[in-house]
């Protein structure tokens, strides 16, 4: 018994941080976007920033957000590689972030504060101490003297998807340093990050369900704190809607069926100074509008069909097509948008015509 005892405790430790903490249950749809928030002041030397994240509870088939929240570091020199969503074998799994010298892969999400998808600029240790950078984390000067700045490049990576691979997700890859990152010693979150990963889920404002993406809480001063005067709630800004009237594409990444779609954008008219051509194009444009409309109507019935007949199976399969069907209707709805608006009359010019 002994002997088996050491055999699975070695297999334990032998398991790579990459894949250690990866939930045993697959997730037909992705986690919601990341919400837009502020980072809470931190509260003293040698508190780490981690950034918030999705979960996911199986008990309720929902997730939840657990807040970002600064985090004393288990050791000197350790950092934080936080936990992200990865598609795989026909589903999403989470993989759960750890302590570590080094700061390995995380998906190429763009947690914000330092973590852009790839590395940590927001702060390093030197000689015992570890070193804010004023940029990207909200330090107070006054209480903590170990600070520098530094400008983070993060390229154009600056969208709020959650998850890694499958339909809209980031295409990310760990390179060979971050795949070394991986074996190296590391330590699970700590008690502290349990603990407040676990009061996340017996909040039910923090479920996605309830809070449709923007949960009550986003961030905290410390693990676990969730009063007003140490957490932060979701920006307004923080899933815009993306219409037709922007010319950009709908976020969609969170729609699995056409209800859950924004509204169609019914354009101003238009006042190029041609009556007749103002009028032609309105009219095409409610044509289209009552078309798309319609379209949505009769996918969204077809899907309500489809769940009617397997309303005792499992739907996690069903959910996913459905949801690649809505995106695929979205984007093509947005191209036709898109292709009509570029017709659209242009006003006359005011200029006198030249005399001959």
């Amino acid at each position: 018994m002994r002997t088996i005892r050491f055999l699975l405790a070695f297999l334990l430790l032998a398991i790579p941080a990459a894949s250690f903490g990866q939930i045993g249950v697959r997730i037909a749809i992705g986690p919601p976007g990341l919400p837009m928030y502020d980072q809470p002041i931190c509260p003293g030397d040698g508190y780490l920033w981690t950034p918030g994240y999705w979960a996911y509870d199986d008990s309720i088939s929902d997730y939840y957000w657990v807040p970002g929240t600064w985090v004393m570091a288990p050791e000197e020199g350790f950092l934080w590689t936080p936990g992200y969503w990865g598609w795989g074998d026909g589903g999403y799994l989470f993989y759960d972030g750890y302590w570590g010298p080094t700061v390995g892969f995380y998906g190429g999400i763009n947690y914000g504060f330092g973590y852009f998808g790839e590395g940590y600029g927001g702060g390093r240790w030197d000689r015992g101490h570890f070193f804010y950078n004023r940029s990207v984390n909200n330090v107070d000067g006054g209480n903590i003297h170990n600070v520098y700045d530094q400008r983070v490049e993060h390229g154009n990576n600056d969208n709020r998807v959650s998850f890694n691979g499958g339909n809209g997700g980031i295409n990310a890859h760990p390179t060979p340093e971050q795949e070394a990152a991986a074996k190296e010693r590391h330590i699970p979150a700590v008690e502290a990050q349990t603990q407040h990963a676990q009061a996340a889920r017996a909040n039910p404002q923090q479920r996605a369900g309830v809070n449709h993406g923007k949960p009550a809480v986003t961030a905290t001063a410390k693990p676990g704190d969730f009063s007003a005067r140490g957490a932060a709630g979701a920006r307004e800004t923080a899933e815009p809607s993306r219409t037709a009237d922007t010319g950009k594409t709908p976020d969609v990444r969170t729609a699995v069926h056409p209800k859950d779609l924004p509204p169609i954008s019914r354009p101003a008219p238009v006042g190029s100074g041609n009556a007749k051509a103002d009028q032609k194009y309105q009219q095409q444009q409610e044509k289209l509008v009552a078309k798309q409309t319609q379209e949505r109507e009769k996918l969204q019935q077809k899907q309500e069909a489809e769940h009617q007949k397997t309303a005792n199976a499992n739907n996690q399969k069903l959910e996913q097509k459905h949801q690649q069907q809505t995106q695929k209707l979205a984007q093509r709805h947005t191209a036709q948008q898109q292709s009509l608006q570029a017709r659209q009359p242009q006003p006359r010019s005011s200029a006198p015509a030249p005399r001959r």
